[in-house]
């Protein structure tokens, strides 16, 4: 019987469990933050936004180009990343926009995002983005408000889908442990 190596057999994006677990822990952070000092001023908030969605961005980016010709749907991801890069950018380009703009920003990416992730037809991703895709909506309609509740609904909604992050990284990681015992169960 023929060798089969596991670099081949596994995805690049399988193999890259820790980026989501990384993408993930930055979520929490941002989370823990907003929820911890909701009172923080915008320009705050903005600014740890900013650097989470870049964080993200570069990540999902990273994932995607090592992907691309592997893993079905890794445009998408691309489309997640750059999304994310843009979105840090824009906050860091213009730190003191009005709550409402930035409400719009970060409801915006979210949708996208969520919709990337559901065309992206990665099944362990559906959750994420269905929350994704919810957290913005939830945010538009909300946009009459102010920015009182939008720490928040970030802190919320940051926390969650950090925690959803993690898991499909330590899910992953199980998968390729898996593959890897049997995969050299097959070979010589």
């Amino acid at each position: 019987m023929d060798v089969i190596d596991v670099n081949i057999a596994v995805p690049i994006s399988t193999r890259n469990w820790w980026a989501l677990v990384i993408r993930g822990v930055a979520a929490i952070a941002l989370g823990i933050l907003a929820l911890a000092e909701p009172s923080m001023g915008l320009l705050a908030l903005s600014i740890f936004w900013g650097a989470y969605a870049l964080v993200d961005g570069v990540f999902g980016v990273g994932l995607a180009v090592r992907g691309v010709r592997i893993v079905p749907g890794s445009g998408w991801l691309l489309a997640e990343g750059v999304l994310g890069l843009a979105a840090g950018a824009l906050t860091f380009l213009w730190p003191r926009m009005t709550a409402l703009a930035l409400l719009v920003v970060i409801a915006t990416w979210a949708v996208l995002t969520g919709v990337a992730e559901l065309a992206a037809a990665i099944r362990l991703l559906a959750t994420s983005a269905v929350l994704s895709i919810g957290f913005g909506m939830m945010l538009a309609a909300t946009a009459g408000t102010g920015a009182p509740a939008m720490p928040w609904l970030i802190g919320l909604y940051a926390t969650v889908f950090g925690v959803l992050l993690i898991c499909l990284g330590v899910r992953l990681h199980e998968w390729i442990q898996v593959a890897e015992r049997f995969l050299g169960e097959v070979g010589p």
